[in-house]
């Protein structure tokens, strides 16, 4: 037996050579990412997916809480350790460029006009130049989650969201229970800035009361006008007047909803997973409320993959490899139906079943009219969000003056980063 097995990989390698495909020399990368449950699954699933089309190479998978991951990247790419290819959120591009820790893209792999005409448009805060840094697997929106038990408590008909900005109101109202002190033990909406809520109020609020929340390609703040008072004076009036939520209940607003405690809740397609694995949670989905005259903005984000500095050689074009393959639709299919997140290529998310899902199709529907943040550094644009709202919750600073504020420190940020 021992002899006829010897003899066939013998005439196998004979048959590899002739035709001129030896084995290449085996190569192992290594992909990091923080640890989502699902992300997690989808890229071991990737990864068994490229190993088998490339058996000359190997990728091994690392990831680690999110609280820990960036200071990770940051300690181990320059020690010449850690990824080769490594997942970052978009809105850190710029601190990762310049701390040297991913390269460009190969032109000759991801020319910028095939991108450009293969990805949705937000992907094209990936460039820097003439090259791109990083490309997304997947892309994500936001959409308004309901409860339908509690629609139907409420005496709303659970197949029929709030379609306006006022009937968000109206609805949340009929949410919002309290008891005989006058708390609240039911909010008729989830608030709080450091979810989601910044993104909501920069890229769908602002336009949707007529402005825009920055010009010059997100170099300069430009919500702090009229359209930016009336925004900010919604949000906070749906607690200081409409008594219809209230910052820090049960700490987040996914674990309100997610708790049968909230009526309505803002998030992004990543929440999916989530709620189907929430036991007795009865929830549907659907497109943020229009505005007075019926027009919709969304906000998309994006989670990228980069190839960094340490890889080179073998390695560089081991990783390239990867890259393509994590970038392809067949990867993007994969990863819609395993995590949720939105394919990144049109052609893969707008297909009929997709835009058509239940639960997918209103994010996929909110991409064709989102806008991506440019950022600078999220972490500090998102602290000032939170800084904003609570002076007028916490410290009675008027609508004007706690934007006036905020839009200034912004703007420092911008220019200190830009100049």
């Amino acid at each position: 037996m021992q002899r006829i097995f010897a003899a066939v990989i013998g005439f196998a390698m004979t048959a590899m050579i002739a035709l001129g495909t030896t084995p290449a020399r085996a190569v192992e990368i290594e992909y990091w990412q923080y640890f989502f449950e699902a992300r997690v699954k989808a890229m071991d699933a990737l990864i068994e997916k490229f190993e088998a089309a490339n058996p000359g190479i190997t990728v091994k998978h690392t990831h680690f809480p999110y609280a820990d991951y960036r200071t990770k990247v940051a300690a181990a790419i320059p020690a010449g350790e850690g990824p080769d290819v490594v997942q970052l959120f978009y809105g850190w591009l710029n601190d990762y460029i310049d701390a040297s820790l991913i390269q460009p893209l190969p032109a000759s792999a991801f020319p910028a006009a095939e991108v450009e005409s293969e990805f949705f448009p937000m992907v094209q805060a990936m460039k820097r130049g003439d090259n791109y840094y990083a490309l997304p697997t997947a892309v994500r929106s936001l959409a308004l989650f309901w409860n339908t038990r509690l629609f139907e408590e409420a005496g709303l008909d659970p197949a029929r969201p709030p379609q306006t900005l006022d009937e968000l109101i109206e609805y949340a109202q009929k949410l919002t229970k309290k008891d005989g002190g006058g708390n609240l033990t039911q909010v008729g909406i989830t608030l709080g800035m450091d979810a989601q809520d910044h993104h909501w109020f920069r890229e769908v609020l602002v336009r949707q009361f007529g402005g825009t929340p920055y010009t010059d390609d997100y170099r300069t703040v430009a919500y702090a006008d009229a359209a930016g008072e009336k925004a900010l004076g919604f949000y906070t009036d749906l607690i200081t007047k409409h008594g219809v939520s209230q910052i820090g209940f049960m700490d987040q607003p996914q674990a309100a909803f997610k708790g049968g405690r909230a009526g309505m809740h803002i998030d992004g397609s990543f929440r999916i997973g989530a709620l189907d694995r929430t036991r007795g949670l009865k929830w549907a989905v659907g497109e943020l409320p229009a505005n007075a005259e019926g027009k919709r903005f969304n906000f998309s984000s994006y989670w990228v993959n980069g190839i960094t500095t340490k890889a080179q050689g073998e390695k560089f074009e081991a990783a390239v490899k990867f890259l393509q393959f994590v970038s392809s639709p067949d990867a993007m299919q994969l990863w819609l139906d395993v995590v949720g997140e939105l394919p990144a290529r049109p052609k893969v998310a707008l297909t009929p079943d997709n835009a058509a899902h239940p639960k997918y199709g209103p994010f996929i529907k909110g991409l064709e009219y989102a806008n991506a943040t440019k950022f600078a550094n999220e972490s500090k644009q998102r602290e000032m969000m939170i800084n904003m709202v609570d002076r007028v919750l916490l410290e009675d600073q008027s609508i004007s003056d706690s934007l006036t504020t905020a839009a200034t420190e912004e703007q420092k940020l911008l220019d200190e980063y830009y100049k």
